[in-house]
């Protein structure tokens, strides 16, 4: 069976975004043993895009089309699929209602345009999406089957999995189940993760279960792709490889599967009723970027989460102290640094806990390293790591922004913050 992935949308075109959703469909797609013979982006226009569903429909079996199901003007995938399918958009009374329900939940009246996601072409089948608006449907346009699904990442790989990965597997003649195990993972580097695990798999089960990594720098994804006749025997194979698999990496694993590092932090102190503060020193905002975007999407099903309090970010230290109203000469590197801003900015903001990055950069005739330092301060006391990442400053800022996320993450654990990691480099004797 012969898929295309059509992605739909101006900032795709041109772009602006990348296109991350056909990396993720393709993959999964491959993982199950359909192939992909074409990849297509069109823009926002009704007359491009009916032309690239009909293309598509005859040179594939199958189409999946990401995007273009919001409510707006420019959002067209609809209205094209039932002018390429030769029928018209009917209202789903069902999926109206549920999104009524969705802004009512909120104290919110529904905006008129919304009800443009209920329309669908006629005769097409609805996909769920149990986390957003925009449903998805399904519609055969000439011979082939399209499956329409939403823009919004984390909606389309729920719809991919749960709802067009099995339509697809049975069109395929597979009826097998497949199941996907992701580890994320900072500190260990892909060549020595692969020596860790590998016999993790059994040699019985090596049809069965497949091992595969995935850098994303400063993270490894490792990777379990699985297949069988179903869900039990799933369970069955997976899980003594993925309790060995956690014994093996141990500490090194930042979360699984669609969680993050961030939302994790921000998971364990709400566990706790606890707060958070930071301040980072040269490293272009990361943290705070990643912490705030966390709490905005926990925000969209927990409208009462403020576990985040403050973020300062400085290109210097002198900014740093003088938010907090310390006087220091000390350089940024000074022991016990980090740990004394920390301390102060808990006070400062009434947070529980405060994270605080401090950076310094040095160039020698052969390399150019940045020192790191961090300082965790809270309930626990205090705690301190300092790291040499070698490197180029805007690949080691990412780096010290994934190693303080990470201490962090360990302090809440009650974990060892200074266990070494394979990207640091070694101090100079003396």
């Amino acid at each position: 069976m012969n898929v295309e992935i059509l992605c739909t949308g101006d900032e795709i075109l041109t772009g602006k975004t990348t296109n991350t959703n056909y990396s993720y469909i393709a993959q999964r797609l491959t993982e199950n043993g359909i192939t992909v013979v074409h990849g297509t982006s069109v823009g926002d226009n009704s007359s491009a895009l009916k032309a690239a569903f009909l293309q598509a429909a005859g040179r594939a079996d199958a189409v999946i089309v990401n995007g273009g199901l919001g409510p707006t003007v420019d959002d067209l995938s609809q209205q094209t699929a039932a002018d390429a399918a030769g029928v018209e958009l009917v209202l789903h009374s069902k999926w109206l209602e549920k999104l009524k329900h969705h802004y009512k939940s909120r104290g919110r009246d529904m905006p008129e345009n919304n009800s443009k996601q209920a329309m669908l072409p006629a005769g097409s089948q609805l996909l769920d999406n149990p986390i957003g608006t925009a449903c998805g449907f399904a519609v055969t346009i000439d011979e082939a089957q399209f499956f329409f699904t939403p823009g919004v990442p984390r909606e389309m790989k729920r719809m991919i999995n749960e709802q067009v990965m099995p339509r697809l597997r049975k069109m395929h003649g597979n009826n097998t189940v497949t199941s996907l195990k992701r580890f994320h993972t900072f500190g260990i580097g892909e060549s020595r993760a692969d020596q860790l695990l590998l016999d993790v798999i059994p040699a019985k089960n090596k049809n069965a279960i497949k091992l595969g990594f995935q850098t994303h720098y400063p993270q490894l994804e490792t990777k379990l792709a699985v297949q069988a006749a179903d869900e039990s025997q799933i369970n069955d194979l997976l899980d003594p490889v993925v309790a060995e698999l956690r014994k093996r990496l141990g500490n090194a694993i930042l979360c699984e599967d669609d969680q993050t590092i961030e939302s994790v932090i921000l998971q364990n102190l709400r566990a706790s009723q606890s707060t958070l503060s930071c301040m980072e020193m040269a490293t272009a905002g990361g943290i705070a970027q990643r912490l705030m975007t966390a709490q905005m999407i926990s925000q969209m099903t927990s409208l009462s989460d403020n576990t985040l309090l403050r973020c300062e970010v400085s290109p210097g230290l002198k900014q740093l102290t003088d938010s907090l109203n310390l006087v220091t000469d000390a350089p940024p590197l000074t022991t016990g640094l980090a740990t004394i801003l920390a301390e102060a900015h808990t006070k400062s903001c009434g947070s529980t806990h405060a994270l605080v990055v401090l950076t310094e950069e040095r160039k020698t005739e052969t390399s150019s390293d940045l020192i790191v330092s961090i300082g965790i301060f809270g309930p626990k006391g205090a705690s301190q790591r300092q790291a040499i990442l070698p490197g180029k400053t805007d690949w080691t800022r990412l780096g010290a922004t994934e190693l303080a996320l990470d201490c962090l993450r360990r302090y809440l654990a009650g974990l060892p913050v200074n266990e070494k990691i394979d990207f640091e480099k070694t101090p100079p004797a003396g």
